[in-house]
C-alpha cells in the first residue's frame, strides 16, 4: 500500500501562494474578457509573489524536510525563496509599465502572428495588451523558489524545467525588433534543452553509483567510497554543467548575450536577476549537501570555471557597444565573482557559514542592482523602442541629470566602488574565500574587477563629458511601476552599501543547510 508523504502546509506556503497565483492567472487568461484582463492579471500575479515573499519571511528560522524529504525548508532554502519572490516582484512591476509607449506595452499583442505581416503591423499600433506574460513569469518565479529547495535531484530536474520554459516563451514576445527576440528565444531554448539533457544524464550517473536520488543519500554515499567513484565524479560534473549553464557561468554562456539583447527588456531584468538567484542557490545546495564530503572533487572544476567566467566577462565586455550585451558580459564576470564565495565552503563553524552568507548576500545585492540598471535602460528612448546603443547615452547628463545619476549609481555599484552594495558583496565573498585559502583566485578576481570597472566607468564618461547628439534618444518619464522600481532599487544599493550590517548578519544566520 502506498502511502502519501507528509507534508507541512506552513512550510510549503511560499510555494503554494506563486503556484496558486500562476494557476488562478491561467483562469483568468481563460474566462476574463481582454478589456479587463491587464490589470487583474497584473494583481493576481503580484499577490501571488509578495504573499510568497511575506510567508517567506515567516518562515525564518524553520529547518524540517517535508513531502517525502522531497523539499528542505532550511535558512538557505528561506533566504532565497524570500529573495526570488521580492526581485520577481519588481519584475513583475517592469512587465506592467504602459506610460512609456502609450497604450501600449513592451510585449507584442499576439505572439503567434508572424513578424512583419500586415496583422503584425496592424498590433504594432493597436492598444491591445499582452497578458499572458504573467501567469508564464509567475510560473517561472515558483520554479525558482522550488528549485532553491529542492532536496532530491529529481524534484531539482523538474523546479528546472518549470523555470526554464517559461522564460524561452516570454523571451521571444518583444513588440519591437520581433526577429531579434526570436532569435533569442530559439537560441535559448535549443542550448537550454542542451543543458537540461545534461542535467538529466548526470542525475542518472549519480543515481547509479548511489542508488538514490536523494541528496542526503548521496552525500552518505558517496563519503563511504573514498574519491567518490569515476561514475560518480563524471555525474557530478555533468550535473555542475547543467546548473552552470542557467547561471550564465562560462564558458557554458553562449546564449546570454544573445538573449539578454533580444529579450523584452522587462525579461531580461528578470532573467539576469532572478534565474542568477535560483540557479546559484542549487549550485550550493548541490556542492554543500550532496557532495559536502567530497569537497576536493568539485572545488578545482569550479576554481577553474570561476577563473574562466572572470576573464571572459570582463575582456569581453570591452568590446561590446550594446548597453543590454554589456550588462550580458557583466553577469557573466560576476558569476565568476560568485564562485569565489561558493569556494569559501570550509570558513564558517559548520563548513558551511561564511562562503555561504556571503554569496547569499551577493546575490540580493547584485539582483536589486541589475533590475535597476536595466529599469533606467526602458527609460532611454529612440524610434525603435529603447536606444539601447551606447553612442546614445552621449551627453545624457545634460539631457536627463536625474537618469544619468541614477544609472552611474547601479554601474558604480556593479564595478564594486565602495559605499554601494555592490563592493559589500564583493569584499564578503573575497573575504570568505581568502579565509579558505583560495587567495589566488582572489587576485584574478580582483584583476578582472579593475578591467571590468573600465567598460562601467566608460558609460558613466559617455553621460557626463560628451556632446548629446543631435537627434539623441529622449528621456521618457517613468510610470508608477517604473518608479517603485526605482525607488526600491536604488534605496537598497545604497543602503546595503552604507549599513550593509543587520542583512549580512541575516545571511550568515540563514546559512546553515539542513540535510
Amino acid at each position: 500500500m502506498i502511502e502519501a508523504p507528509a507534508l507541512s502546509l506552513a512550510a510549503l506556503a511560499p510555494l503554494l501562494f506563486v503556484f496558486g497565483a500562476a494557476c488562478v492567472g491561467v483562469l483568468v487568461e481563460a474566462f476574463a474578457p481582454r478589456e479587463s484582463r491587464h490589470p487583474v492579471q497584473v494583481a493576481v500575479a503580484l499577490v501571488g509573489t509578495l504573499g510568497g515573499l511575506v510567508t517567506s519571511l515567516l518562515l525564518a528560522g524553520e529547518r524540517q524536510v517535508t513531502a517525502g524529504g522531497a523539499l528542505a525548508v532550511d535558512g538557505p532554502a528561506v533566504f532565497l525563496q524570500a529573495t526570488i519572490a521580492g526581485l520577481g516582484a519588481l519584475s513583475l512591476l517592469l512587465f506592467a509599465e504602459r506610460s512609456l509607449d502609450p497604450a501600449r506595452s513592451a510585449f507584442v499583442a499576439a505572439a503567434a502572428v508572424p513578424a512583419g505581416s500586415p496583422r503584425d503591423r496592424e498590433l504594432m499600433t493597436a492598444p491591445r495588451v499582452q497578458t499572458e506574460v504573467y501567469p508564464l513569469a509567475t510560473f517561472a518565479i515558483g520554479g525558482m523558489m522550488l528549485f532553491v529547495a529542492a532536496n532530491d535531484l529529481l524534484v531539482m530536474f523538474v523546479a528546472l524545467e518549470v523555470l526554464s520554459l517559461p522564460l524561452y516563451l516570454i523571451s521571444g514576445l518583444a513588440r519591437r525588433r520581433r526577429l531579434l527576440s526570436q532569435e533569442a528565444a530559439v537560441k535559448y531554448f535549443l542550448l537550454g534543452a542542451f543543458a537540461s539533457a545534461f542535467f538529466l544524464y548526470g542525475l542518472a550517473l549519480v543515481y547509479g553509483a548511489t542508488g538514490s536520488i536523494r541528496l542526503s543519500a548521496i552525500r552518505e554515499a558517496s563519503a563511504a567510497e573514498a574519491g567518490g567513484g569515476v561514475l560518480l565524479v563524471l555525474g557530478l560534473a555533468l550535473l555542475v554543467v547543467g546548473l552552470m549553464f542557467k547561471a550564465s557561468v562560462a564558458p557554458f554562456h553562449a546564449w546570454t548575450p544573445d538573449v539578454y539583447q533580444g529579450a523584452p527588456t522587462p525579461v531580461t531584468a528578470f532573467m539576469a536577476a532572478c534565474t542568477k538567484v535560483a540557479a546559484f542557490g542549487a549550485i550550493l545546495r548541490l556542492l554543500y549537501v550532496a557532495f559536502g564530503t567530497n569537497e576536493w572533487t568539485w572545488r578545482p572544476l569550479v576554481y577553474g570555471i570561476a577563473i574562466v567566467s572572470m576573464v571572459v566577462g570582463a575582456v569581453l565586455g570591452l568590446t561590446q557597444t550594446d548597453l543590454k550585451r554589456m550588462l550580458a558580459y557583466s553577469s557573466i564576470a560576476h558569476a565568476g565573482f560568485l564562485l569565489t564565495g561558493v569556494l569559501g565552503y570550509g570558513s564558517g563553524a559548520d563548513g558551511t557559514g561564511s562562503g555561504l552568507g556571503a554569496t547569499m548576500f551577493y546575490l540580493l545585492a547584485y539582483g536589486l542592482t541589475t533590475i535597476g540598471a536595466f529599469a533606467v535602460l526602458t527609460l532611454v528612448r529612440d524610434g525603435d523602442g529603447e536606444a539601447t546603443h551606447l553612442s546614445k547615452w552621449a551627453g545624457l547628463g545634460r539631457r536627463s541629470p536625474l537618469t544619468a545619476a541614477v544609472m552611474a549609481l547601479f554601474l558604480l555599484a556593479l564595478a564594486g566602488i565602495p559605499l554601494t552594495s555592490g563592493f559589500t558583496g564583493k569584499f564578503a565573498v573575497f573575504r570568505a574565500a581568502i579565509d579558505d585559502g583560495a587567495w589566488p583566485l582572489v587576485v584574478v578576481a580582483l584583476l578582472a574587477s579593475a578591467v571590468a570597472a573600465f567598460f562601467y566607468v566608460r558609460v558613466i564618461v559617455l553621460m557626463y563629458f560628451s556632446e548629446p547628439a543631435v537627434d539623441g534618444p529622449t528621456v521618457g518619464v517613468p510610470g508608477l511601476p517604473t518608479t517603485l522600481v526605482l525607488a526600491v532599487t536604488v534605496t537598497a544599493t545604497v543602503v546595503l552599501g552604507v549599513v550593509p550590517g543587520a542583512v549580512l548578519d541575516l545571511a550568515e544566520q540563514a546559512a546553515r543547510f539542513v540535510g
